[in-house]
């Protein structure tokens, strides 16, 4: 899985959330849980979408390493990708 391919699943996750979201004016490397004013429920719910979606289980621990779309993107390809295989 490419770091695009990443990106796109954790995109996919936020429009399950937040189905306005403007990915054009979020920067990678802006905190998009604040900019998207996404609540505690709502970042249970994208961490579930995620989980789903790659089969890598997340857990609390690993929270701070999922505030930017960037540091997702990482997240996945460097921890979740890497169990699969």
């Amino acid at each position: 899985m490419t770091r695009e391919e990443a990106l796109g699943i954790v995109k996919e996750a936020i429009t399950s959330i937040v189905p306005d979201a403007d990915f054009d004016s979020l920067a990678p490397d802006e905190r998009f849980r604040d900019t998207l004013e996404l609540d505690s429920l709502d970042f249970l719910g994208f961490v579930e979408t995620l989980s789903d979606r790659t089969g890598c289980r997340i857990d609390e621990d690993d929270y701070p390493s999922l505030t930017t779309l960037a540091d997702v993107a990482d997240f996945l390809t460097d921890r979740c990708w890497r169990t699969r295989d």
